[in-house]
Parts: C-alpha cells; structure tokens; sequence
C-alpha cells in the first residue's frame, strides 16, 4: 500500500521531465551565448590605446608594459610614467592623451576597464603559464591588430580544461610567448604536436590528474 503522496509523484516527475526537456537546451545555449561568456567584449576606455598600433607596427614586446606577466600571478597594468617615456615627446599636446598628461602630472591612476575578468572563485596564475611555454595569443588572440582590445575566448572552465588536458596543442619555446606571428613549422622545424610534446616533458608540466584536478585552480 503506497502512501496517498505517491498519487502525486507520477504527475509532478511528469512535469519535472517536460520541463527539464524544454528548458535544458535553453538553459545550454544561454550559457555558451557570446553574452553570457563576454566573448566580444570590447568596452570603451578612458584613452584609444590602439594595440595594433603599439604592439603591432611599432613592435613593442608585450612585456614592455605588463612588466609582471613573467614574475606575479597578474598582468600589470603599465604606470602612467611607462606611457611618458615615449609620450612627453610623441604626440606630447594630444587631446587623446590628456588623461595619460593628467594622470602623470596628479599621481592618480588613469581608470583603465579590465576586460579579461576571471570569476573570484578560480586563481589564475599568469607566470606559471608564460613561464611553461603558453603564448599571450593563446588567450588573448591577435592582440597587435586590435585597434580596440576584445575578449576571443570564453575563458570558462571548459575552455581552460580543453588546454589543462592536453598543453601540448599550445606550448611553444618561452623565448617565443609574446611572439603573435610565431609559427613551429617554420620557426622550429616541427608541427605543433611534435614539438608540444617535447616541451610537455623539457617544462615538466604536471600529470593530467593534477591538471584537471579542482584544487589546482580553485583553492
């Protein structure tokens, strides 16, 4: 004898089971919607930094202003005194670099907007990463032809699991991570996975168990 509940169950997992047919597929497309992971996202900043200007046709090395990308767990944002080694001379009257003036001359820091945002509950290290052979265009894409800094990859968990599960589909030789255009055919002689796999042992990057495992990026 079932308890009079139980003339309840059938009909009320009825509707747990249409709906969760109806809205799972929903619920899956909003979370790998470009509006949900912020893949795009391009804000407005306080100064046009054009990238593809500086990083690309002047050739600046990306550590020239994220001095800390090889030593701290964060990409510094340059001081404003990184900006006037070059800019009390070029362009030194520019209306566009007036805050940059401004900032230089008051101390307070131009208030830059972060775009690459990494949810609290997950560490991210940036030197562990240049410093095992993983290039500024892994994450960040073509970042010398942007006129306007956007975020290419979701940065989900997902996504960095897809690299934690396999590093060797995008080491390459730590001399060559702010090289945009570096290419292991012609620069090294090998494909990718060849030469990936070589640095996977030369960097001694950790078992798959270890870099899959929640405690390495959620501490």
């Amino acid at each position: 004898m079932f308890p009079a509940l139980a003339n309840y169950l059938l009909p009320m997992l009825i509707v747990l089971g249409i709906g969760g047919l109806t809205y799972t597929p929903v619920l899956l497309g909003l979370a790998f919607d470009p509006n949900t992971t912020d893949v795009g996202y391009a804000p407005e900043q306080p100064v046009p930094f054009s990238h593809a200007l500086h990083a690309g046709q002047l050739g600046m090395d990306c550590r020239y202003c994220h001095s800390t990308v090889e030593k701290a767990a964060f990409a510094a944002i340059p001081p404003t005194a990184t900006c006037m080694n070059c800019h009390t001379t070029i362009h030194a009257t520019s209306p566009r670099l007036a805050p940059v003036r401004e900032s230089y001359n008051t101390g307070k820091p131009v208030d830059w907007v972060k775009i690459h945002d990494i949810p609290d509950f997950a560490t991210f290290n940036h030197s562990i990463h240049v410093n095992k052979g993983i290039g500024c265009v892994t994450c960040h894409g073509r970042i010398d032809k942007m006129e306007v800094v956007k975020q290419v990859n979701s940065l989900s968990m997902s996504w960095c699991l897809d690299c934690h599960r396999a590093p060797e589909k995008n080491l390459r030789p730590r001399d060559q991570v702010t090289n945009m255009t570096w290419d292991p055919v012609k620069d090294a002689g090998k494909t990718q996975l060849e030469l990936g796999l070589e640095l996977k042992q030369e960097y001694k990057i950790r078992n798959i168990a270890y870099m899959t495992s929640c405690s390495t990026c959620h501490h």
